[in-house]
């Protein structure tokens, strides 16, 4: 187990996501703010502000240590209740300014607890979604098509079991429904051995520039109108709920003392919710919901070609 060389992949991982989202943006710039917790580590967190592509781009870089590890780390594990821990990820949430380019996010993390022990405790998890505003098939597939690829070598089993996961994880159950189209969803991964899971985990953390930026690219000149704002900043109030309500990640770093600005660094800078809004039949709105906002199998369906 060598836990430094995760903290250096995450590093690395962090600065090369934060220069092609610049490059892709054109104008933004990421400011860099570094903090320290009491309780032990620290991060690292960048954030790009009203870019001409990114309203609002987070990338974080969080190390740290404590020791008893909180409630939301031994809900699923109580045999680990009061041992300490460390644990260290990268996580990104990027919002865009165009309603035609998605919100995507990306986390990978790493954990281990009872390490004073003979016998520690660690695993790997993460991975990435996507959560259109206004669909199209042939960006669904294409990030789909991502996930599957960076996790074919570890295992024909591995993608539908990650994209179910993510599919059953990022769904908003106040709502009856997803957040998004999905992606790859993994946590207590510890199955192939560490330097096997490692691979898996760098693996999942290289394809998210991949996955995302051709899309950005391809959508980020669409000429969009009021209407379409303003559909966004709707949306993005699920995005919100979700991530207040039922994001373990938030809970998790609220509940070990992290630093509040780098946990809700997340939420949009915009966002607005109406009461009891319902899209209008037959519109590009209600597609959304009718053919994007359901469990698809978008690598195995037949194609209706490029278009929405």
């Amino acid at each position: 187990m060598k836990p430094s060389a995760v903290r250096d992949y995450l590093l690395k991982l962090q600065a090369e996501i934060c220069q092609v989202l610049e490059e892709e943006d054109g104008t933004g710039k990421f400011g860099t703010d570094r903090w320290s917790r009491p309780e032990g580590g620290g991060g690292l967190s960048r954030v790009l502000a009203e870019g001409a592509v990114f309203e609002k781009a987070g990338v974080g870089f969080s190390h740290v240590s404590g020791g008893k590890l909180p409630a939301s780390a031994t809900a699923h594990r109580p045999e680990l209740a009061g041992k300490n821990f460390e644990a260290m990820g990268v996580s990104l949430v990027i919002h865009p300014r165009n309603p035609y380019v998605p919100t995507s996010h990306a986390n990978v993390r790493f954990l281990v607890a009872g390490a004073e022990t003979d016998q520690p405790v660690w695993w790997f998890g993460g991975g990435f979604d996507l959560t259109p505003f206004y669909g199209f098939e042939e960006d669904v597939r294409h990030w789909h098509g991502t996930a599957k690829a960076c996790l074919d070598p570890f295992g024909a089993g591995l993608y539908p079991r990650f994209k179910t996961w993510c599919d059953d994880y990022f769904y908003l159950k106040h709502r009856s429904e997803p957040r998004g189209v999905g992606g790859l969803f993994f946590d207590d991964f510890n199955e192939l051995g560490f330097d096997r899971s490692f691979a898996l985990l760098r693996s999942v953390g290289d394809a998210y520039l991949p996955a995302y930026r051709p899309i950005v690219a391809r959508r980020k000149n669409t000429p969009y109108g009021e209407r379409e704002r303003q559909f966004q900043l709707y949306r993005r109030g699920r995005y919100v709920e979700f991530n207040l309500v039922w994001d373990r990640g938030t809970l998790f770093g609220l509940q070990s003392g992290g630093r509040t600005e780098s946990i809700l660094m997340s939420l949009p800078p915009l966002v607005r919710w109406d009461y009891d809004w319902r899209p209008e039949a037959g519109s590009p709105e209600a597609r959304l919901y009718e053919a994007f906002l359901k469990p698809r199998d978008w690598i195995g369906e037949e194609t209706d070609g490029p278009g929405r």
